[in-house]
């Protein structure tokens, strides 16, 4: 047998399915953490410069904050590790195993571990639906004040009047209490507010974090199909000289 048909034969047996749910897995988890970690700093920095000046009213949301920052580290390290071991199961459940490592049985530990994953895969795949529909909430939020930094820049209210009285109150968002003072900026403060580095950067950080954690639900999805087949074929021709290319 030639080099060219080794190639051939090893690339047949590569789990394409699972090696692309795994660079974007890797892609969409990175871009989640990462942004998400500093768009929160940020977020804390504008609440205590402009929203909430006195600190015991959003001593509590620092907190929360701080501690989703650890989870962040948490979410990291285990997809790095979890995406490692679902690429390896797509592997050693391909015909590649047997043809370079002898005769592939199943066991019955071997399929109870591929049902494990299939299960995990499942659950992770409807929590990471709740962190893209929860990570979606501050891009809302800070879009309605772009929004309205964007209406105030509008050549209709622009130098009238009227400026002033448009007004973004961040209470109402539940993220500080109502007594947190001042709470709500109008007018040209508001406009120097959407005009700082932080507020341009935790936007658009916020946005890419949102979309990282919608790569994810997809890497999730495909890794729910490649798993449930995996375990379809081990479960069903057990008792066969069969493997799977998923």
């Amino acid at each position: 047998m030639g080099c060219f048909e080794c190639c051939i034969k090893c690339l047949g047996g590569v789990p394409y399915a699972s090696l692309v749910a795994t660079i974007l897995c890797f892609s969409g988890v990175a871009l989640f953490c990462g942004c998400g970690h500093v768009a929160l700093a940020g977020t804390v920095a504008i609440l205590e410069q402009h929203f909430s000046t006195n600190t015991s009213d959003h001593a509590l949301l620092s907190e929360v904050i701080q501690l989703m920052q650890y989870v962040i580290y948490g979410i990291a390290s285990f997809f790095f590790l979890y995406g490692i071991i679902l690429l390896a199961e797509g592997f050693y459940t391909t015909s590649a195993v047997k043809e370079l490592h002898g005769e592939f049985k199943t066991t019955a530990c071997g399929r109870c571990i591929s049902g494990m994953f299939v299960f995990l895969t499942y659950v992770l795949g409807v929590a990471w639906l709740g962190v893209f529909g929860f990570s979606a909430v501050p891009v809302f939020m800070f879009y309605n004040i772009w929004s309205t930094c964007e209406f105030i820049k509008s050549p209709q209210t622009n130098g009238t009047s009227g400026v002033e009285q448009i007004c973004v109150d961040v209470r109402q968002y539940g993220i500080i209490p109502w007594n947190a003072f001042p709470g709500k900026i109008c007018g040209s403060a508001l406009e120097n507010i959407c005009n700082t580095n932080e507020f341009y950067m935790s936007y658009h950080l916020f946005i890419v974090a949102c979309a990282g954690a919608g790569a994810t639900v997809i890497a999730l999805l495909i890794y729910m199909m490649a798993t449930t087949y995996n375990y379809a074929v081990l479960k069903f021709k057990s008792r066969e000289d069969c493997c799977t290319k998923f």
